[in-house]
This record gives structure tokens, C-alpha cells and sequence, in this order.
């Protein structure tokens, strides 16, 4: 009834493998692109962009990063917060010693340079795996955070050890700084988020995503049939940074504007990345978004019914943030280790079917 597929056929192989094969989801996906990058920057206000907007955007570039990583290839990280803080540190290099470049371009650049760093860090990756990897991944996060405070040269000798964005324009419209329009930073982020999740799909349905997913399946048979696991590990590693460092170039110069780096890009981050993923579900594009949706919105609702509504305190409602969290994730690890994006698939099947579903 509302998942209408009769005289809904294919002709050829490239129509049948195409990302959305049901021509109702890829009217709806078209439709949806339409609003957001057409409709929407008409409709924002400062506070939508700033407490979920651009949160949003920018955590899912995050989430599409480590699901690569995680996810898809099976290598548990817990230096996504580290692996931001250079993309970070990097536009904050790149914008006070080159201040003519394009951010665009700038963005860009910083997250060549965290997948660079993310590449040498993914070293350890081909000798272990699993609980110790993601040590060795946490021990990256401590220790960038800890060369970002300690080494002045990258906060450019400031007193106070703290970073801020160079105000920058784009198109005549300013980026970067207190005079950016919400729709500009909203449109400018959406961009990055739109190319990294085309750029998601069609790699992770690649001969590369399929040399990921026999890594992580079963490593040893996957080398057996002709998968290279250095190749495969390092690549891994060096485009999931490469996302990372974009997320973190972004909430930085967009959304923070000014940022110390222990409490921007602390290991709550990457615990924050993480959770994302689990709730979102891995391996799945969609569950990146789904997870980055939930983990964003999940504060606001919480603040505007205890503290908006209830009159609470704000520490305890941050508090019950945590809780709720940490209960849901416990609960989906129980219930639906696949996250919302299984749901989501769940749901799809029974419309197909209805009014017969199972």
C-alpha cells in the first residue's frame, strides 16, 4: 500500500545494483536532497544550525569515518578525538600561515594531513588487532592531545595555549568568525557531508569496501584468496582519517570557532564517535547518520524536557544524558547489535510486504 513496486522492473545489471534499485526510495532520496540543500537554508535560525544543525553534519562525517574503520573493516580505534584535533590544528596552521588560501581548499588539505598521521598510527594494525589495537589507538589520542598542548608552535606561542579561526569568506560570504550567516556555515558543511557520503557508497561497494569487509570477516582466508592486508589495513586507516580530519577542520573553524585542545578534542570524543556508530549500526552508511542524528538530538530533548519543562538543574540533566546513553547503547548491544539502521531495514521489508508483512 504505501510501498507500491508493480511494474517497478530492470532491464540491465548497472540498473539493478544501483544504491537505491526502488524507484519509490530514489524519489524520495532526490526529494530529500532537494529540501535540505533548496528548502532548508531558508528555513534555519541560529539556534537549529548551532545545537543541532551543524553538530550534526559534522559528527556524521566523523561517524562515516570510523565506520570505515570499524565497521567495515573490522579495526577498533579509540583516537577519533586525536585524529580530529590534527585536522584541527592543521586548518589552524594552514589559515594564520597561508591567509589568501581558500578554506575550501584548506579543509581539504588538513584532512590529507590527518590521513597521513592516521596512516603511521595504523602501523600496529598489521602485528595486532582487536582489544589491543584499540590501546594502541587510545594511547594516539593521548598523545596528540598531549603534543598539542605541550609543543606552542602549533597554537602559534598563544599565552593562553588556545586556538581561534581567522575570520575567511567564501563566495563573499564569511565562513569563518561571529559575522557567518547560519545558512552559509549550514550549506558550507552540508557540502562536505554530501561528497563524503557519495564518496562512502561507491567505495565501500568497491572492490576496495570488499577487500575491507574480507579483512574483517576472516582475515587469514581473506589473504588466502589474494586480499593484501597491508594494503587493505593502511588504506582503511588513511581514508578514515582523512573523513576524521575533516569533521575536525570543521568544528573547529565553523562551528567553534576557538577550541583548547583537551576539551574540544578530549577522549570523550572519541567515546562520543564510537557510541554513534554502535547506536547507528555498523557497517552501514545510513547507520552513520542515524547514530549522529540520535547522539545529537538525544541532549536537546533531554534539556528542553527536564530543565525547559521540569525546571531541573542543568548538571542533572547532563548527568541523565549520560545515563540514557550509556542504558541504550547497553540495550541495543542486547536487543539489536545492528543499531537503527537494521530497524531501518526491518521496517522497509515490512512495507514492501504490506498489507502481508511477517
Amino acid at each position: 500500500m504505501l510501498y507500491r513496486e508493480a511494474g517497478d522492473f530492470k532491464t540491465s545489471y548497472v540498473d539493478d545494483s544501483q544504491t537505491f534499485p526502488i524507484a519509490f526510495d530514489r524519489r524520495g532520496y532526490y526529494g530529500l536532497i532537494a529540501v535540505i540543500f533548496l528548502v532548508l537554508p531558508f528555513l534555519v535560525t541560529d539556534y537549529t544550525v548551532n545545537a543541532i544543525l551543524l553538530p550534526f553534519l559534522i559528527f556524521s562525517i566523523a561517524a562515516l569515518g570510523l565506520n570505515i574503520l570499524t565497521g567495515y573493516c573490522g579495526q577498533v580505534s579509540l583516537g577519533t578525538g586525536g585524529f580530529m584535533a590534527v585536522g584541527a590544528y592543521s586548518t589552524y596552521k594552514l589559515m594564520t600561515a597561508f591567509p589568501d588560501f581558500n578554506i575550501f581548499f584548506i579543509v581539504i588539505i588538513s584532512g590529507l594531513i590527518t590521513a597521513v598521521v592516521g596512516l603511521l598510527f595504523g602501523l600496529p594494525s598489521l602485528r595486532i588487532k582487536g582489544f589491543y589495537l584499540a590501546v594502541a589507538t587510545l594511547a594516539a589520542q593521548f598523545f596528540l592531545v598531549w603534543m598539542f598542548n605541550k609543543v606552542s608552535w602549533f597554537y602559534n606561542y598563544s599565552a593562553s595555549g588556545q586556538i581561534t579561526a581567522p575570520e575567511r569568506t567564501i563566495f563573499g560570504q564569511p565562513i569563518t568568525g561571529p559575522q557567518t550567516e547560519p545558512w552559509v556555515a549550514y550549506l558550507f558543511c552540508l557540502v562536505f557531508v554530501f561528497a563524503l557520503a557519495w564518496l562512502t557508497r561507491n567505495l565501500t561497494r568497491g572492490r576496495i569496501g570488499r577487500s575491507w569487509m574480507a579483512i574483517r570477516d576472516m582475515d587469514i582466508a581473506a589473504e588466502i584468496i589474494g586480499v593484501n592486508p597491508l594494503r587493505t589495513k593502511l588504506s582503511a586507516f588513511a581514508i578514515s582519517s582523512f573523513f576524521i580530519g575533516i569533521s575536525g577542520s570543521l568544528f573547529f573553524a565553523v562551528y567553534l570557532g576557538a577550541a583548547e585542545v583537551g576539551e574540544a578534542f578530549g577522549i570523550q570524543k572519541s567515546f562520543l564517535v564510537l557510541f554513534m556508530i554502535i547506536i547507528g549500526g555498523l557497517g552501514s552508511v545510513f547507520g552513520s547518520f542515524a547514530g549522529a542524528a540520535f547522539m545529537v538530538l538525544l541532549p536537546v530533548f533531554l534539556k528542553l524536557f527536564f530543565v525547559d519543562t521540569l525546571g531541573w538543574p542543568t548538571d542533572i540533566a547532563a548527568h541523565i544524558n549520560f545515563i540514557v546513553a550509556g542504558g541504550l547503547i547497553v540495550l541495543f548491544l542486547i536487543v539489536e547489535p545492528h543499531g537503527l539502521a537494521a530497524l531501518w531495514r526491518t521496517v522497509k521489508e515490512k512495507l514492501r510486504l504490506w498489507p502481508f508483512p511477517h
